[in-house]
């Protein structure tokens, strides 16, 4: 079973093949008969499509799909309550797009879109179709192969001023009309951390600028969502940071006996209906300080490898291969295990690629002088349970000798690939990052020649 779509289907729901006021007018007069209402939208825009009549009466259902997975009708073709707001703003074309933007931008992903594109910009990145999958996809966003989810959302988009110029260029102003924030707040956004995110959640969901005491909003949010809370270190781990982008203000209550919580004040700037939907759309995204340094430009990156903190250098190191794969035009798939379970030490990343043949990358990060026979023997016990093709093993350190005969072994005896990149490696990808492949065509001689039949 494929996996459900992050982001809108919108074929055939564009506004360069149709017009919203118009569509918008066939479900208000049809809702209730989809049939009646794909009949009307075939006549009106597909009907002179030199193609079948199958597909002609395909590509209206298309654009009835899409007006579904927008929120605007239901399944037979009734106009949702959202769709029914859209519906009495037909008039007003300008009205019409900022508030399907709105709707957009809020609740379907779209300032993901909008952040995954200024990071990828800010990080020096070339941003078209193939690059944003990955994009997205290393944000947890993921969409079916081949689709135009992002295309048509852009075109929606720029149709309210939020896309403008070249394709890919945001209107950072229009974004602020819009929603009535910053943009920038949605990088603050996805910056906190998931027990504060889930802090900012439960209070804004209290609906009320009466100050709440901070254990009762941390006990609330365990409740909805699943997080603990350290009850000693609250204010340091959460509302330190939640005051600081200017969510919450604090105050220690100091009377009668015994330690005392925090009252916790929401801010004009925790708005209910917009700051909640876009917590929701961060939501099973990768680490926020992974996502900091996926929108850093690679020299960059391999500088805080060499720092002493090894948490930060662990989460560089994890970044750093991120933007490897992508370079090799891989599918990121999920993360096995944090770099804040390890303390930065280790990470394994799963990657795919579905050219030509099917192959599952299993990616191990180890931010260590040494990777030992062992490091590898643990990789390929795993390849059964993940059912890779590929162990990559990248270090910012040496391959051992041993760990170099024991891959030798595997790779002769095996029909897996074993690829080790060690620190040498990763200086010159960084300073030059087509040298990827000179590296990758090494280690591709190598197993071919431990490989050789003898016919």
């Amino acid at each position: 079973m494929s996996r459900r779509s992050d982001l809108p289907f919108g074929s055939e729901f564009s506004p360069s093949q149709i017009e919203l006021p118009k569509v918008l007018e066939f479900a208000a007069l049809h809702g209730g008969d989809w049939r009646a209402f794909e009949e009307t939208v075939r006549e009106a825009y597909f009907e002179g499509h030199k193609t079948s009549t199958y597909n002609r009466t395909k590509l209206a259902n298309n654009t009835k799909l899409g007006m579904i997975a927008y929120g605007i009708i239901e399944r037979d073709a009734t106009l949702t309550s959202f769709g029914q707001e859209l519906y009495d703003l037909r008039h007003d074309e300008d009205a019409l797009h900022d508030r399907l933007a709105s709707h957009i931008l809020l609740n379907l992903r779209g300032m993901t879109l909008v952040q995954c594109i200024r990071d990828m910009v800010a990080a020096g990145e070339q941003v078209n179709l193939t690059t944003l999958r990955e994009g997205l996809a290393a944000r947890g966003i993921h969409y079916p192969s081949g689709g135009k989810h992002p295309s048509m959302m852009r075109l929606w988009l720029a149709k309210a001023g939020v896309f403008i110029g070249s394709r890919w260029q945001i209107n950072e102003h229009r974004i602020e009309e819009i929603l009535g924030i910053d943009p920038d707040d949605f990088a603050v956004l996805g910056d906190l951390t998931v027990e504060q995110r889930a802090f900012l959640k439960a209070l804004a969901n209290m609906g009320t600028n009466d100050p709440q005491p901070a254990n009762a909003v941390a006990k609330l949010a365990t409740a909805t969502y699943g997080v603990k809370f350290p009850e000693k270190s609250l204010p340091k781990l959460v509302l330190n940071d939640l005051e600081s982008a200017g969510y919450i203000t604090t105050e220690k209550t100091t009377t009668g006996r015994g330690a005392k919580p925090f009252q916790v004040f929401p801010t004009g700037k925790l708005i209910t209906d917009v700051v909640e939907p876009l917590l929701e759309q961060l939501r099973g995204q990768a680490d926020p300080k992974l996502l900091t340094l996926l929108r850093t430009p690679l020299p960059a990156i391999l500088e805080e490898m060499k720092g002493k903190n090894r948490y930060k250098a662990g989460l560089a190191l994890e970044a750093l291969v991120f933007k490897i794969m992508r370079l090799l035009d891989m599918t990121y798939v999920r993360t096995r295990l944090r770099a804040n379970q390890t303390g930065g030490a280790e990470v394994d990343l799963i990657f795919e690629s579905a050219r030509l043949v099917f192959f599952r990358w299993q990616i191990q990060c180890k931010n260590t002088a040494r990777v030992s026979l062992d490091d590898v023997a643990k990789e390929v016990g795993l390849t059964h349970f993940l059912k890779s093709n590929v162990i990559v093993i990248v270090t910012t350190g040496e391959i051992s000798s041993e760990a170099r005969r024991y891959a030798n072994k595997i790779m002769a005896d095996s029909n897996l690939a074993i690829v080790m990149l060690n620190g040498s490696d990763l200086i010159a990808v960084s300073e030059q990052p087509a040298e990827i492949l000179r590296a990758f065509e090494r280690e591709a001689r190598h197993a071919m020649n431990l490989k050789k039949l003898d016919l």
